[in-house]
């Protein structure tokens, strides 16, 4: 994850060369599509990685229902970012 996030600083460093450029807002707009889809894909990597624990936990805590609630806000949240 790290790695990813270390390449989308990278996406938003070439964008800023891109617009101090003048470059075709063609190419501007072909790497803000590359850096969303690399945010999207840490995003959930990160959602994995808190359903998963989530679960675990759920299967053998005596607090299902608040790992439960925390799980749906998660996932919630994230369904509004994608809207």
């Amino acid at each position: 994850m790290i790695r990813r996030l270390g390449r989308i600083e990278g996406q938003v460093r070439g964008l800023r060369a891109m617009v101090e450029a003048d470059r075709h807002c063609l190419d501007e707009i072909q790497q803000i599509r590359a850096m969303t889809a690399a945010l999207r894909e840490v995003g959930l990597l990160i959602i994995d990685q808190h359903v998963t624990e989530g679960l675990r936990l759920a299967a053998r805590d005596q607090d299902r229902e608040a790992v439960m609630a925390d799980l749906l806000r998660v996932l919630r949240a994230a369904m509004a970012e994608a809207g």
